[in-house]
């Protein structure tokens, strides 16, 4: 395929290329100049007037709770959304596993329509949830990556003895690392140091919620005498969610530990539980990328991430960021955090971008691209969706 003509944010730095050409074979990126012209049997297609950003990534979500949007907003964190007594837990293990398809595979095509070519999917029920999820995502072509857990938690008394699994939990621990790419795990206060450092040594990807509320802070602290974050490391994670109360400390291990921190600031909000300090976070070097989070709480919309993102968190320490450091979250961070050919349009890539209409409605004239971008962009300002080379949504 040759694409020409075409804006571009290129590279790393996302710097804007007014007009170019680009040649992508073998689900890649291949060239990327302007004087690449199509070979005699090559498909071309005039990009006049488009914008190729890079794929979004929506680096933390649960779409196994799609059934269950916007219920009880009005109740505390623990009794939506707790593993063992929460009302998502309870709704999942009751609901029909079709009518679970359905509405995954709604959020998946969401998902595509607003530019996201790759999700990160923290998938629970043990290996049935895996091979659901699976099951949804043989008919939508989105890219997933999908951590799967046991399902068994601990309590106080449990990780204060530090009971560890049996030998036939981790059998099941390991049959479903062979059902998807790593673990994504609940949380050090569901989970005995024993139990932790049992998954620290599998091989795959290894990631965690921490420091989401002052309440599981807190709790922490008085069952181990240890910050939430610090008991979190003993899993040796790749990467670490939430850290909305997190410690200068631990900011500074994990930027020197992990892959980095992935951050889900509306559903944070959604959850009157605070923002995400992102100032303390940069200063600490972390690598930060973006989620949305339960669909049950928070829409799968990385465009509005980023403009909540952006705007409060000016707001709240007053202070100016780039809003080519937001899209970076989206999109280049996301490709470090996961090791990952996505999130950057360059050769060598995976070919996953959204063709964006520099003169829809709501950008035109476009000044600034990323804050375009970030502030400004929507489904509707969406002219295609393209993945590995091939458009999944829309047409140029």
């Amino acid at each position: 395929m040759h694409l020409k003509n075409a804006s571009v944010l290129y590279g790393k730095d996302l710097k804007f290329v007014s007009s170019t050409n680009i040649k992508i074979s073998e689900q890649i990126f291949k060239k990327i100049k302007p004087s690449l012209h199509p070979s005699s049997n090559e498909e071309s297609f005039d990009c006049e007037g488009l914008l190729l950003i890079p794929g979004l990534v929506n680096s933390h979500t649960h779409i196994g709770d799609s059934i269950a949007k916007d219920v009880i907003l009005d109740k505390s964190v623990d009794s939506k959304i707790h593993p063992v007594i929460g009302a998502k837990a309870k709704i999942l293990k009751k609901s029909n596993s079709l009518h679970l398809s359905n509405f995954m595979k709604n959020t998946c095509q969401s998902m595509l329509k607003k530019g996201i070519t790759t999700f990160v999917d923290f998938r629970e029920g043990g290996t049935a949830g895996i091979l659901l999820l699976k099951k949804v995502l043989s008919s939508v072509p989105i890219r997933s990556i999908i951590l799967g857990r046991l399902e068994f938690y601990q309590d106080q008394k449990q990780i204060r003895k530090n009971i560890s699994l049996s030998n036939l939990q981790k059998n099941e621990v390991n049959l479903i690392l062979k059902k998807c790419d790593g673990l994504g795990i609940s949380g050090p206060n569901e989970n005995s140091n024993s139990v932790l450092k049992f998954y620290s040594c599998t091989k795959k990807i290894r990631a965690i919620h921490s420091a989401e509320t002052i309440k599981s802070s807190n709790f922490s602290k008085k069952i181990s005498g240890k910050t939430e974050t610090q008991r979190a490391l003993l899993l040796k994670p790749h990467f670490l969610v939430h850290m909305t109360y997190s410690s200068k400390a631990d900011l500074h291990t994990i930027a020197k530990k992990t892959r980095g921190i992935v951050i889900c600031p509306r559903a944070n909000a959604t959850l009157a539980e605070g923002i995400p300090n992102l100032e303390m976070m940069l200063k600490a070097r972390c690598n930060i990328a973006i989620g949305t989070d339960n669909v049950m709480i928070n829409s799968p919309d990385m465009f509005r991430e980023m403009d909540y993102l952006w705007k409060v968190t000016m707001g709240l320490n007053r202070k100016r960021i780039s809003p080519k450091q937001i899209l970076q979250m989206a999109s280049v961070n996301a490709g470090r955090l996961l090791h990952k050919k996505i999130g950057i349009i360059e050769p060598g890539k995976l070919a996953d971008c959204v063709f964006i209409d520099k003169h829809a409605i709501d950008l035109e004239p476009m000044h600034n691209p990323h804050a375009s971008i970030v502030h400004r962009a929507s489904e509707s300002t969406i002219r295609a969706v393209m993945i590995g080379g091939k458009i999944v949504h829309g047409k140029i």
